[in-house]
């Protein structure tokens, strides 16, 4: 399978004064990219629902439709939140497309954070979470730990893809992995931000131990201010159909959690 996360900053651009602009004409260039590549499954953070930067039109539906893709998206803020009743801000979320039907689709919301839309997709052999982590230290820590309880009860392997904001550095999203038993599939740390001249990891594709990457790639182009990510990967079949008789992501579910507890200071 071949997956790309992408946040494409709403289409407009890599400049932060050109934020509020029309994205019509670099949303073609990021579809005419996106179908040069030909993925099979693709995570979008910061899409646009249908602001006046988008004409009106929902930018995952119009990038499904040129690719011939199937589509799941929402808004980004929790149901009931006041970001929801803010003009173009209420039109903001993030989006799956994927070449095949989608079988199932969840969407989580974390208990803090503005941003708190979680996408769970789950595919024939796998699962995959979409996230936009906050910004904020605090907030982005409890959401960590809401992400750890959901993968912690996935039954298939998966994936946590997405913008995770990790404004700490490299051993933040390390206690998060030694705690979940998941492997980054950026094993040399390549920075995806500033598309310009990235010096910061935050784009992360996360996986657990029955997926094996087989190519990963950072495209240099600057059509958002985060760089892509492109990952190409194999699903282990013969272990996930084992079902019960697959072990957990780590060996031991009590080590596990009380793992997370002292990483992260939650009661496991």
């Amino acid at each position: 399978m071949r997956f790309l996360l992408y946040n494409i900053r709403y289409a407009t651009g890599p400049r932060m004064h050109h934020y509020m602009r029309s994205s019509l004409d670099n949303l073609d260039r990021i579809a005419d990219f996106i179908r040069g590549l030909e993925p099979d499954l693709i995570g979008l953070v910061e899409v646009d629902h249908g602001s006046y930067r988008s004409g009106g039109k929902n930018q995952v539906e119009t990038l499904a439709a040129s690719l011939g893709h199937y589509h799941s998206h929402s808004i980004k803020y929790g149901l009931n939140s006041f970001w929801r009743r803010v003009p173009v801000l209420k039109t903001q979320g993030n989006a799956f497309l994927a070449r095949d039907r989608i079988r199932n689709e969840t969407f989580h919301y974390f208990k803090r954070g503005m941003k708190r839309l979680v996408i769970e997709l789950e595919l024939e052999h796998m699962v995959v979470y979409l996230v936009h982590l906050s910004l904020g230290a605090k907030a982005r820590h409890d959401q960590l730990g809401d992400l750890y309880s959901m993968v912690k009860n996935s039954s298939k392997p998966c994936v946590v893809a997405g913008d995770f904001n990790m404004l700490w550095g490299e051993r933040e999203i390390d206690l998060f992995l030694a705690a979940t038993g998941l492997q980054n599939a950026n094993t040399r740390n390549l920075p995806t931000f500033p598309s310009s001249q990235p010096r910061r990891h935050l784009d992360f594709v996360l996986h657990s131990k029955e997926i094996e990457v087989v190519d990963f790639q950072v495209p240099s182009v600057t059509f958002s201010d985060h760089l892509p990510v492109l990952v190409d990967f194999n699903v282990d079949i013969q272990e996930e159909q084992r079902g019960e008789e697959r072990p957990p992501h780590c060996s031991c579910i009590e080590k596990q959690n009380q793992l997370f507890a002292d990483a992260f200071g939650f009661a496991s």
